[in-house]
Parts: structure tokens; C-alpha cells; sequence
């Protein structure tokens, strides 16, 4: 007896990948006993040290278990289980964790899924491998500046485009799906790989170093050790990056911590007109904490990649917000609010730019178009999102999903 495991997607080289967000996973009996209507059989996961683990369940919940008991079917009838990684046990790599099925009794091996609990991480907690593999695609990405990258560069500049991106409520959902569209990118070139996030409340003594994100010298010029992936890195001419020295290994920014960016004044707010002005602090104030350099410009942050990973900090905290308030619902007024007077791109059924198009008036022209990048594990959120769509990121009220989570933010529904 063998038992099929059909997980609801898979890459060109038929892996699949979860997140704390569980998914519907089909079982069928091939090649039953004969004489038996159902067979009985334990699901649970078998973890490398150290590795992701997984839970199942029957239903779409956040309270799985480590194993579950099933009676499936000999006619071939497919039976459903819920697969999500276990919170705060994600994967370090492709296959450390595997779902199994067994006979009950019996214990035999009838069924396996090897997978990855594919989880954004904060950049402290990376290891070696993983760090290195982020910036091994990071520098793929660029191709010594003719790569894919300069398209990232080019959409998030200074004067008209700079309208749709900031200063208004459309700025978190913009700046989620423009990292959703750079993170699958990055997975095209390495698919275990997903983008880390600087806590900027704290001291980052690993990311802040010339093993990962690079120090700068005293004229502002970024230094690297030897053999590191980045040194080949060229924003628009030249090979370098610019960046002001305030901050450092033990460097903890002036700016609001996480507590009083979640709960200012020690209160929760829920409400995302209030929430959205963190666009100022933390976020601002996390761009102009380096001091000088590329970073503290909005036409020319995103030529360091260091700013990747202070907006995924950025995007992490309104996740942590949506989470503690459970607000998720794109319908409910509190999950987004529009102000008067934006221009396209700050009200909750606007198309989001450059990824609508066209590049013409009253659209912004100058900065590249082109569709979302598409995810094998999940078709939303399109080609072509929506601010509405950027907001149930987990699917916690939508039955579809986005593909990444972060390793402190839950699913809880």
C-alpha cells in the first residue's frame, strides 16, 4: 500500500514550500489491501536538527498538531489535511523537514513530502549558509548592474512616482507588494532563499558587519571582506556602494522602538489611519539614521541593499499590527483608510504602479512597467495587484494567500 501526498503546488523541480499559513493537502490510497474499505495511518513530520517542523488538522485552523490520526479511504477518494509550519520552528533549508504517513498500526512508511518552512527572518538570526545564499542572489539579481535589479531601482525614485510610493496611505501596501515582486525574483535564482529583515530598534552586530551588509569607510565608500558576493555590486555606473557610518555593529537608531510604534503612548490603536504614520518614525527615521549616502534619498535608497531589508522591517511591523488588532478584512474600514486629495494609488480599489500600468499620464512614465513576478506556490496576488489585495497577505480571512510570513507574526485565525 502507498499513499499519495498532493501538496496544491509545485516548482519546476517539484518542490513545495509552506508557511505558517497551513494548506490543503490531498491524500489517497494507490495500490490498497484487498478486503479493507479504509486503512488507518498517522501524519506527522520527521525534522532534521535543526529544521522546520510542521502541524496538521482537519480544518483550516491555527491550532494544529505534531501528528494526526486518519482513516483514508481504500476506493482512491481523496481526504484533506491541513499542512503549516509549526510558529517559531521554520526551515534553515530545502527538505529538513518531511511529512510523513504511516500505517497505525504498524508504524510503516507508506507516504513522504519532503518540504521547507519558508519564513522571513530577522537578519540576526541568519546563518552562514543562509545569509550567503541571500546575497549570492542578491548580487544574481543585479548582474554587475544589467540584471533584473536596475527595473527595482528605477521604479522607486524621486518626483511623480514618488506620489504613488509615499506621503499618503497607499505607501505600506505599495511597499509590500515592490518586496513580494523582489523576493520572488530572488527565488527564481535560488527558491529556499527569502528576504531578511533589519530590526532597526536594535543593535545588528551581524548584519552591520563586512561578512553581510558591509561597513563604510570614512569617505562613505561601503567595505566588504574578500570572496564577498557583493563586491562585484553596481547600482547604476561604477562598482560600490555609498553609505553613511551612523550606523554600526553595536548601533541602536534614534527612532520610535517597535513597543512604541505598535502602541503609541502605550495604547493600541486600531485603526490604520493612525498605524500609517509610521511612515515617518521608524521608517523615516531609519533611512536618515545611516547619516548620508544613497539610503536617505527616496530617488536613490534602493541602490543599497540595505534598504531592502529596512522596508521588510517596515512591512513586518504593519504585519504585527494587523495581527494584534485582527484586522485582516480588506472590506473592513479600519484595515486601510484613504485620506482626500492623493493621487492614484492611495485609495483601497486603486491599481498599484508601475505594476498596472500604462506608463502614461496621469500615471507616472518614468520608471519600468511590467506585471508582478508570479510565485509557483500561489497565484495571488496577480499580475496586476490592488491595494486591497496587499492587506490579507496570509490569507487569515481569504482563501488564498501570498506565500510568506515572518518568523515573529502568526497565523491566527
Amino acid at each position: 500500500m502507498n499513499v499519495e501526498i498532493k501538496f496544491p503546488s509545485y516548482d519546476a523541480q517539484q518542490r513545495t514550500y509552506v508557511t505558517w499559513r497551513p494548506v490543503e493537502v490531498k491524500l489517497r490510497v494507490t495500490a490498497p489491501p484487498p478486503g479493507v474499505a479504509n486503512v488507518a495511518v498517522t501524519v506527522s513530520a520527521k525534522s532534521l536538527s535543526p529544521g522546520g517542523k510542521l502541524r496538521f488538522a482537519t480544518t483550516l485552523t491555527h491550532l494544529g498538531t505534531p501528528t494526526l490520526n486518519l482513516n483514508l479511504p481504500t476506493s482512491g477518494a481523496q481526504v484533506s489535511v491541513w499542512v503549516g509550519g509549526e510558529f517559531q520552528a521554520p526551515s534553515s533549508k530545502y527538505g529538513d523537514v518531511t511529512m510523513e504517513v504511516r500505517t497505525n498500526p504498524g508504524n510503516q512508511l507508506v507516504g513522504s513530502q519532503p518540504t521547507m518552512v519558508r519564513i522571513r527572518k530577522n537578519a540576526e538570526a541568519l546563518s552562514t549558509v543562509e545569509r550567503d545564499r541571500f546575497l549570492t542572489a542578491m548580487a544574481t539579481l543585479n548582474g554587475s548592474g544589467a540584471g533584473p535589479y536596475k527595473n527595482f531601482r528605477d521604479m522607486h525614485v524621486g518626483g511623480a512616482p514618488d506620489a504613488e510610493a509615499h506621503g499618503g496611505p497607499g505607501f505600506l501596501p505599495w511597499h509590500r507588494a515592490y518586496l513580494l515582486d523582489l523576493e520572488r525574483e530572488l527565488q527564481k535564482i535560488d527558491a529556499e532563499v527569502t528576504l531578511p529583515y533589519w530590526r532597526f530598534d536594535k543593535a545588528a552586530r551581524n548584519l552591520f558587519s563586512r561578512n553581510f551588509i558591509g561597513l563604510p569607510n570614512f569617505l562613505g565608500q561601503v567595505q566588504f571582506n574578500a570572496g564577498h558576493p557583493l563586491l562585484g555590486w553596481v547600482a547604476v555606473s561604477g562598482v560600490g556602494i555609498q553609505r553613511g557610518n551612523g550606523n554600526g555593529p553595536t548601533t541602536v537608531p534614534a527612532l520610535n522602538t517597535e513597543a512604541q510604534t505598535l502602541q503609541p503612548g502605550g495604547v493600541l490603536h486600531p485603526n490604520y489611519a493612525s498605524f500609517r504614520d509610521m511612515q515617518f518614525t521608524p521608517h523615516g527615521s531609519a533611512h536618515m539614521s545611516n547619516g548620508s549616502g544613497w539610503i536617505t534619498n527616496p530617488a536613490t535608497a534602493p541602490r543599497d541593499p540595505l534598504f531592502y531589508l529596512l522596508h521588510c522591517n517596515v512591512d513586518r511591523l504593519w504585519a504585527k499590527w494587523q495581527w494584534a488588532t485582527k484586522i485582516h478584512n480588506p472590506t473592513d474600514p479600519k484595515a486601510f483608510t484613504p485620506a482626500a486629495g492623493f493621487p492614484p494609488g492611495h485609495r483601497l480599489n486603486d491599481a498599484l504602479w508601475p505594476w498596472c500600468g500604462p506608463l502614461a499620464p496621469p500615471r507616472p512614465t518614468t520608471a519600468p512597467g511590467g506585471g508582478l513576478a508570479a510565485s509557483p506556490m500561489t497565484a495571488v496576488p496577480g499580475v496586476s495587484p490592488k491595494i486591497r489585495d496587499m492587506i490579507d497577505y496570509l490569507g487569515t480571512v481569504s482563501p488564498t494567500h501570498q506565500a510568506f510570513a515572518y518568523d515573529d507574526v502568526p497565523f491566527q485565525n
